[in-house]
C-alpha cells in the first residue's frame, strides 16, 4: 500500500482522484495550496505527489527542487491544463516522473500512478544498496540536491553523461564521482581538454599514432580512447572541439572502434563517456558549429550545475570543507569563523563560482596565519571593496516600486564608495567617530571650494546660517 498526496485547489479533482486511488488500496490525502502540501510533506514520506501547476499560493513547479532535496524523494506526476506545453517542458526538466493534462481518464491515472509506484520500489531497492562516495562534492540546498540526485543515477547506469554549467562549477568534479560509484571504478578516468588542443593534436591525443606518423613522431604512443578502456572518458570543454572532430569522434562513440594516426588497423575500447561544457552546445547546433547527431549521443542523460550564486546557502558548508582541507595541508590548527565572515562572502555574485571561492578561502586562510578565527578583514581587499560597492549600490538604489526619501546622487555614491576603499585596511571606528569626521572634512572642503562665500555655502550645503555657524562653533573652522 503506497501513500499518494495530492496538491490541486479543484476540490472535484481531488474527490475524483482521491476516490480512484482509495479504491485502489492506496492511501491518499488532499492538499489546496503549495504551502498546505509542503507542510504535509514534511509530517510524512509520499511514495508519490500530484502537483497541480497553477494553485492560489503560487506555480507548483517552483517546489520542485525542495521535494527533489528530500532523503527519499517521491515521483512527481504534474498535472497540467491543455495548451499548456510549457508547463508540461518545465516538469520534465525539473526531474518529475510524468505529467498528465486535465482532466484525464480514470485509465491513464491509473497506468500513470502504477508505473511511477513501480519504478519508485525498484529505485528504493537500487538506492539501499549502496551509498555514495562524495568526496568533496559539498551542498545541501534543494537546488544542488536536484544534482546529486541525478549524479547518483548517472553513477549506477553506463549510459553517456553531458554535464553543463558555468566555468568553475564543478563540472570535472562531478564527472569524477560519478566514475568513482560506477561498476568502472576500478579502470581509469582519463580527462582530455578539449580546449587545449589544436585539430592536429586532438586527434593523435585522442587516438595515439605510430612512429614517422607525423614530424615529431618518434616513438608510438597510446591516445587517450585506449587508455579509458575499461574506465571512463572525460571530454572536458566538448563544446571547443573542432567541427571537423566531431564526424570522426561520433564514429568512436558509436562503435568504439578507432584507427591511431598512421596505423592501417583498427583498436577497440571499451570506455564510458562523460562531457563537460560551460556552451549551449543547442545554439551551437543551430549556428552550425557543433553536430546535432554527436549532441544526442553525448545528451543520452544531462546534469546542469548550478552557479554559486544561486546556491548561497551552500557557501557555509563550502567554506566549513575547503578550509578544513587547507588547515590540514598547511599543518595548522582548524580555524572557526567570525560572524562577518559568510555573510560577507554570501553578498558577492561569485562570477567564477567555487573555483572562485575556494581561491579566495586559500588567500584568507595564508593571510590569518595562525589566528584561530578567519573574519572578513581576512579577506583580499579587491574582494571586500566589491562586496563594499554592491552593498553602496544595494543601499543608494532603491527598486523601482520604492520611493526613497533621500536619493543619492551619483557624486555622492562615488565618494561613498571612495571613503569605504580608504577604511577597509583598517579597523572601524565608531559610527559616532566616522561620522563626525565626515562632516568636519565635508565643512573644510564646503569652505574651500566656495572660497569662503556664505552665501553660495547657505545654497550649496542647504544649510541654514545658524546650523552652519553651529558647526563652525563644534568643530574650531572658520571663514
Amino acid at each position: 500500500m503506497a501513500e499518494i498526496l495530492i496538491i490541486d485547489d479543484d476540490l472535484d479533482v481531488c474527490e475524483t482522484m482521491e476516490s480512484l486511488i482509495t479504491r485502489l488500496t492506496h492511501e491518499c490525502v488532499s492538499a489546496h495550496t503549495l504551502d498546505s502540501g509542503l507542510r504535509l510533506m514534511h509530517e510524512k514520506a509520499f511514495d508519490v505527489i500530484f502537483l497541480d501547476v497553477r494553485l492560489p499560493d503560487g506555480n507548483g513547479l517552483d517546489i520542485l527542487p525542495d521535494i527533489m532535496a528530500m532523503p527519499d524523494p517521491p515521483e512527481v506526476i504534474i498535472l497540467t491544463g491543455k495548451g499548456d506545453p510549457d508547463g508540461a517542458e518545465l516538469a520534465i526538466r525539473g526531474g518529475v516522473w510524468d505529467y498528465l493534462l486535465k482532466p484525464s481518464s480514470i485509465r491513464e491515472i491509473s497506468l500513470t500512478l502504477g508505473r511511477a509506484l513501480k519504478y519508485h520500489e525498484e529505485k528504493r531497492g537500487r538506492d539501499g544498496d549502496r551509498g555514495l562516495e562524495l568526496n568533496g562534492v559539498v551542498g545541501d540546498s534543494p537546488i544542488i540536491k536536484v544534482s546529486f540526485n541525478l549524479l547518483s543515477q548517472a553513477a549506477r547506469s553506463e549510459t553517456n553523461v553531458l554535464i553543463t554549467g558555468e566555468t568553475g562549477t564543478g563540472k570535472e568534479l562531478f564527472a569524477s564521482t560519478i566514475h568513482a560509484n560506477s561498476k568502472r571504478k576500478s579502470g581509469n578516468f582519463v580527462v582530455v581538454d578539449c580546449a587545449g588542443l589544436t585539430e592536429s593534436l586532438l586527434e593523435s591525443t585522442l587516438y595515439g599514432h605510430r612512429k614517422g606518423a607525423f614530424t615529431g613522431a618518434q616513438s608510438d604512443r597510446i591516445g587517450l580512447v585506449k587508455l579509458a578502456d575499461g574506465g571512463t572518458l572525460f571530454l572536458d570543454e566538448v563544446g571547443e572541439m573542432p567541427l571537423s572532430m566531431q564526424k570522426a569522434f561520433l564514429r568512436v562513440l558509436q562503435e568504439r572502434t578507432f584507427r591511431p594516426v598512421g596505423d592501417t588497423r583498427e583498436q577497440t575500447s571499451d570506455f564510458r563517456l562523460v562531457a563537460a561544457t560551460n556552451r549551449n552546445l543547442d545554439e551551437m547546433v543551430e549556428k552550425g558549429t557543433f553536430r546535432s547527431d554527436l549532441l544526442y549521443r553525448l545528451k543520452t542523460m544531462h546534469i546542469h550545475l548550478p552557479p554559486l550564486r544561486e546556491r548561497p546557502e551552500d557557501i557555509k558548508a563550502l567554506c566549513i570543507y575547503r578550509v578544513s582541507q587547507l588547515c590540514r595541508q598547511y599543518g595548522m590548527p582548524p580555524k572557526s569563523f567570525g560572524s562577518d565572515f559568510n555573510p560577507a562572502l554570501e553578498s558577492y555574485d561569485w562570477p567564477g563560482n567555487v573555483r572562485e571561492l575556494f581561491n579566495i578561502l586559500e588567500r584568507a586562510v595564508v593571510t590569518s596565519g595562525n589566528e584561530k578565527t578567519l573574519y572578513a578583514m581576512h579577506l583580499p581587499r579587491e574582494l571586500r571593496i566589491q562586496i563594499a560597492k554592491a552593498q553602496i549600490e544595494r543601499m543608494t538604489n532603491a527598486a523601482p516600486d520604492e520611493e526613497p526619501s533621500a536619493p543619492y546622487t551619483e557624486p555622492v555614491r562615488k565618494i561613498g564608495q571612495d571613503i569605504f576603499e580608504d577604511i577597509f585596511e583598517q579597523e572601524l571606528p565608531t559610527l559616532r567617530d566616522f561620522k563626525s569626521t565626515a562632516e568636519k572634512v565635508y565643512l573644510g572642503e564646503l569652505i574651500r571650494q566656495c572660497d569662503g562665500d556664505l552665501a553660495r555655502i547657505l545654497e550649496v550645503s542647504k544649510l541654514s546660517r545658524s546650523h552652519f555657524y553651529g558647526l563652525l562653533k563644534k568643530y574650531g573652522l572658520s571663514l
